[in-house]
């Protein structure tokens, strides 16, 4: 009677064995399932809008941020125009004292060479004609920072010229 028992007894262990076996397997398998729930599950990443919201959205925004563009440009082109008159005027004075500078380093030499000149006894017309070309020198300075100040300008009519058209392109 051991003999039936002993084929019982090794029967259970096999069943026992493959059912740990199968117990293991399945735990494997489900073990994964959260993972693969988040994995399968779907999302929108991107949803279909009809051509129509989509324009129309579009035109809110552009209503919404042209007001904005426009203030900001304004201030800017205010801000600009503020430091190019500064520099203009730093311009104007730079060339004022430099004129200033080689007026007066002539005009020294001038009465330097007139005081000279007086020792000596030079004539009364030859103070006249130093004068005259201390003026002279005087005018054609004046002439050449006229000149730079119109082609200054010019330059700048120009750039302005190119931000306009930049602008009207834009719009």
């Amino acid at each position: 009677m051991a003999n039936p028992l002993a084929d019982c007894v090794s029967s259970l262990r096999s069943s026992n064995h493959l059912l740990s076996n199968s117990i293991s397997i399945l735990d494997s398998g489900v073990n994964d399932f959260p993972r693969l729930a988040q994995v399968l599950q779907t999302k929108k990443h991107f949803e279909l809008l009809p051509s129509s919201a989509l324009s129309a959205a579009q035109s809110r925004l552009l209503s919404s941020l042209t007001p904005e563009f426009n203030n900001l440009l304004a201030r800017v082109e205010t801000h600009l125009d503020r430091l190019e008159r500064r520099e203009q005027a730093l311009v104007a004075r730079c060339e004022l004292l430099e004129g200033r500078l080689s007026t007066s380093g002539d005009d020294t030499e001038a009465l330097r060479k007139s005081s000279r000149g007086i020792g000596r006894k030079s004539f009364a017309g030859e103070g006249d004609g130093s004068r005259e070309a201390l003026k002279l020198k005087q005018m054609k300075a004046k002439k050449e920072r006229l000149g730079y100040t119109v082609e200054r300008l010019s330059l700048q009519a120009q750039q302005r010229e190119r931000q306009l058209r930049k602008s009207v392109a834009a719009q």
